[in-house]
């Protein structure tokens, strides 16, 4: 969920060549758009789809402190639609990042790269489940069976993901440095 003016600002645009259009016979499938782009395009693009999950955690975070001052009654189907709005959000980037992990793993013969990515995928699955765990513990539903052991617990595993993600991140681009 990158705004409009952020992917202005962007250093890399979101899909390469889009300014220009081109015919594709219907039988075909249309080219990725990331087919050609260098290797370290491709890592910017996994840097940019980062920034937009982590736009995508805030929103989903804010969305749960709004369902939580909302009542009693509480409006739950707000927080719904913010779910579901956010969900969209990770699915869409998900897709573009195996489609880049494919890419390195594939055509470009750059495993090392690909593995990078597929580990930075893995965490973020982690971190969206355990962010989604912490937010049903914290359901006023659920109040006076808050486990706040575990409740902290989860958070530090949200924590030390985090923390594995900016590692995976820094050794993608050292790698794919060397890799140019």
């Amino acid at each position: 969920m990158i705004t409009a003016e952020a992917a202005a600002d962007s250093a890399v645009p979101s899909v390469p060549g889009t300014a220009v259009a081109t015919v594709v016979p219907e039988r075909e499938e249309p080219a990725w758009p990331w087919k050609d782009a260098p290797i370290r395009a491709l890592v910017q693009r996994i840097h940019q789809l980062q920034a937009e999950r982590a736009q995508a955690f805030r929103r989903l975070e804010e969305g749960h402190l709004q369902y939580l001052r909302s009542g009693p009654p509480y409006d739950f189907p707000r927080y719904r639609s913010t779910v579901h709005e956010v969900t969209q959000a990770f699915a869409a980037a998900s897709r573009e990042v195996l489609a880049v992990e494919a890419e390195l793993a594939g055509p470009r013969g750059q495993p090392l790269l690909a593995s990078h990515v597929r580990s930075l995928q893995q965490l973020e699955q982690t971190r969206l489940a355990t962010v989604a765990l912490l937010q049903l513990m914290g359901a006023p539903e659920l109040s006076g069976q808050e486990n706040t052991l575990e409740m902290h617990q989860l958070k530090m595993k949200v924590i030390k993901t985090m923390e594995a993600i900016s590692e995976v991140l820094q050794d993608l681009k050292f790698d794919a440095e060397s890799a140019d």
